[in-house]
Order: structure tokens, then sequence, then C-alpha cells
């Protein structure tokens, strides 16, 4: 297994430590439905090192991107950043991913999925053909979420750059608690607000930064929060898990990503995609709370009133905002209907659910 630059520090503060994707990872620390509420209310810290992250640089760095992606990176300019995806040539997801432009059309960093970071590798390296400098800095970057309707207010006491104001998947870089060259990227995976900080582990860095956001934070209640509460964080607002939600074998379409998918520009399963634009899917994601009682597990079936197997849920849990058990999956499109009523199998037992709209808290 592998650490993060930051797991002596999970280690004491007494974090319940489990392996995920490689990597000896937070699960969490106080308790997932204390530590949901912090990142909802207040502001929360999360160590997601284990991501990786691939520097594209050259002047063909931006044509690489437009072949392998689904979205289009040409509008990216400088401080921008874009939600994409990978898809593979048989109308499936390699992965999901962030697009970056540090310099437009000349430098571009993606970030990648922990569990996908030689998949993606190797997939983006098989289209360059073209000459395009290509770094995998994952194991050299450290990347803490620092998340919640309070996140920027404290942390801007640490930089001159003007986080407070960043706008939504914009970024900038520059000196932050001291360190030079930090990404400060107004994005995140739970829907509360914050911003993601990338920088280079060296020279003691990840200690530097970790202790100087905790002596900023710590009075104001921020408190470090693991990978248990950012699931049930992103569930939530119906946000993919890649692996759970999308995979090989999901389109971009049926999973709702058709936003992320641009028939302007070429790309692997462009004809398949299109295809399901104009003709319509067979299955769709859908959101689902729980009305009978019961939490919907991955890989449960969903089925109809008579017990017919329509789908499978994908993610779900109990929703710490909401008090209820709440779920993903994929149902026959023609159950993909707000309010429509379907049924989760719970230990061979039918448990009825409604059909309810992304996000749900």
């Amino acid at each position: 297994m592998k650490n993060t630059p930051f797991t002596n520090k999970h280690i004491a503060l007494g974090a319940k430590m489990a392996e995920f994707a490689g990597y000896n990872m937070p699960i969490s620390y106080s308790g997932i439905n204390d530590e949901h509420a912090t990142v909802r209310n207040n502001a929360g810290v999360f160590d997601v090192s284990h991501m990786g992250e691939f520097i594209l640089k050259g002047e063909n760095a931006l044509d690489l991107i437009q072949r392998v992606t689904t979205n289009d990176a040409s509008k990216l300019t400088n401080g921008k950043a874009q939600y994409s995806s990978l898809p593979n040539n048989n109308g499936g997801l390699v992965d999901d991913l962030l697009v970056y432009c540090i310099e437009e059309n000349k430098v571009y960093m993606l970030v990648v999925n922990a569990s996908n970071i030689e998949k993606d590798w190797d997939r983006i390296s098989s289209f360059n053909t073209k000459g395009v400098e290509m770094h995998n800095v994952s194991d050299k970057t450290c990347l803490l979420a620092i998340q919640g309707p309070n996140a920027t207010k404290i942390l801007q006491t640490l930089t001159d750059l003007d986080i407070l104001n960043l706008k939504y998947y914009t970024f900038a870089k520059g000196t932050f608690a001291g360190v030079e060259n930090v990404l400060v990227s107004a994005t995140g995976y739970t829907g509360a607000g914050g911003v993601e900080i990338y920088f280079e582990d060296k020279d003691g860095n990840a200690d530097k930064i970790w202790d100087a956001i905790f002596a900023a934070g710590g009075p104001q209640g921020m408190k470090p929060i693991g990978l248990g509460a950012r699931d049930t964080l992103r569930l939530e607002m119906g946000f993919c898990l890649y692996g759970n939600d999308i995979d090989d074998n999901t389109s971009p379409l049926e999973a709702g990503l058709g936003w992320i998918t641009k028939f302007t520009k070429d790309f692997p399963s462009r004809a398949i995609f299109e295809q399901q634009k104009n003709n319509g899917v067979e299955r769709k994601l859908v959101g689902f709370e729980m009305i009978d009682r019961g939490i919907p597990r991955h890989d449960y079936e969903i089925a109809d009133k008579d017990g017919n197997v329509i789908g499978k849920v994908t993610s779900g849990t109990q929703s710490p905002s909401l008090g209820k058990a709440i779920g993903m999956g994929y149902v026959k499109t023609e159950l993909a209907v707000l309010d429509s009523i379907i049924y989760i199998k719970v230990r061979d037992k039918l448990l009825q659910a409604k059909v309810v709209k992304f996000p749900f808290a």
C-alpha cells in the first residue's frame, strides 16, 4: 500500500484507515455523519493526494486532449477548468476527469481517478502520435480539497490570491501559506463550495500547508474529513463515482453526462453516442429515495412491482443531510421518470422507492 504525504497526520489524528485504490487512506475521524455535517455547514479538509495528475505540454497538447476526451477543451482559456470524460472504443468510459488549461494551446493538467492512473496514462499515450510532452506527476503532487461554505473565507488569510472571488471551475496559481506554485481551484466533489489545492511534494510543503490550514481553520471549527463522508456528500449531489455509477460499459448519455459530450469534434465512440443522442438510450441513471425502510447498496437489484429486474443500484447510503436512504442506479428508460415507483431488492424483500431529481440535498 502506498502512503500519501499526509498519512502520518491522519494516523496521529486517530483516523480509521483503510486501503483505497492502492493507498492507505483515512475513511473517517470523528464519524461520517459528524464529518458530513462539518462540510455542509462549515469547512473540512480532505486528503485526495491519491488522485492522478498528468501534465501535457507542446503545440499539439490541445489536439491530443480533443482527440481523447468528449468535452470541448478548445473552449478553455488560461485559468479555466472543465469536467470531461475519456471514452473507450465500445461506447463506454475509460474514466471521468478534470482538464485544466495552464497555458492556452500549450500546457494542460489532467486530473484522473486514483484507480485508473495507469489505464488512463496508457490510453492517452496511445493517441500521442504528434510528440506531445507527457509527464505523470501523480506521485509528486499533493492534493487537498478544502470544502464547505466557510472554506474560502478561512483560506483567504493564507494567500494573496483572490480565492474568495474565484468562479466555479476557474483557478489561480501563486504563493499559499508561504509555498510557491500552488494551484488553487474552485472545484470539488461535495457541492458545498470551497477549493482544491495542488502543490509539489517537496521541501516539507505538505506539513507546511496542512499545519497552516489547521492553524487558520481549527479555531473556526474546520476539521479533517475522511473518504466515507466524501462519498455521502457526492452522492447527495448526484455526482458519479467511477467504478460504481460509470464504468467501461456505461455511456455518458446513459449517465446523464450528455452535457460533457460535444459532437462538434471527433473522439472514440462518437458514432455510438451520437446514435444514442438521436434514438434515445435503453437505460438511464436515476436518483431515488427509499419509501420503505432499508438502505440500498451497490449491486442490489432494482425491480418493478411484479419483481421483474429492471436495473441495478450503483450507489446508495443513508443521507446524513436528509435523514433518509437514497441511491442511484440504472433503470429502463421508460421508468426513468420523476416520481416513478421502483423497488429495491434488499435481502429478498422488495422495498419501495421513488425516482427523484438530482441533487437530493
